[in-house]
């Protein structure tokens, strides 16, 4: 890689940081082609992306962000996994780690906040965005039809009570 491409990934890598809702750094040593591929179209489908990087330039990136803090994760074989969804990198790669014990995650950072390895599974239990947006449409929703309801419960009473008495006077 010569100075050019570096510069490039670096300010790449830095646009990222810069934008991403959360970053997860994790060890893949051991980890396979196959399932390396398979944990970034995993990612990819959830709105984020799998980088593995030098970690010098990693760190060169990350100078002048909010994730600054979490300088000191890149030690040995790591991959960074990042989304602007604050949930969707850390579900992705904590559901990944389930099934494969060779993706050890290090921690990572949602903004300014650095996590350790339990915050990133713990973010990673919360609902996505979409979840929330829909759990929340469903309760404004509710009551809106509820409302509906009861205002248009006394007009079909009163036109219930007025065709009883068509009938009533058609049989009389």
């Amino acid at each position: 890689m010569d100075r050019a491409e570096k510069r490039e990934l670096v300010t790449g890598l830095n646009d990222a940081f810069s934008n991403a809702g959360s970053v997860v750094v994790a060890h893949y040593a051991g980890i396979t082609v196959a399932q390396m591929n398979d944990l970034r179209s995993k990612m990819r489908a959830a709105g984020g992306t799998v980088k593995v990087a030098k970690n010098r330039l990693a760190k060169i990136a990350l100078q002048g962000t909010e994730s600054e803090k979490i300088i000191d994760l890149f030690k040995g074989q790591t991959l960074i996994a990042y989304s602007e969804d604050p949930i969707a990198a850390p579900k992705v790669a904590s559901d990944f780690a389930k099934g494969n014990d060779k993706l050890v995650i290090l921690g990572g950072a949602m903004g300014a906040t650095s996590l350790n390895a339990d915050g990133v599974k713990a973010l990673a239990t919360l609902p996505s965005l979409d979840e929330l947006r829909a759990k929340l449409v469903g309760m404004i929703a509710t009551p809106a039809t509820r409302i509906a309801q009861i205002v248009n419960a006394p007009a079909a009473s009163v036109a219930r009570v007025i065709g009883a008495y068509a009938r009533k006077d058609e049989a009389a």
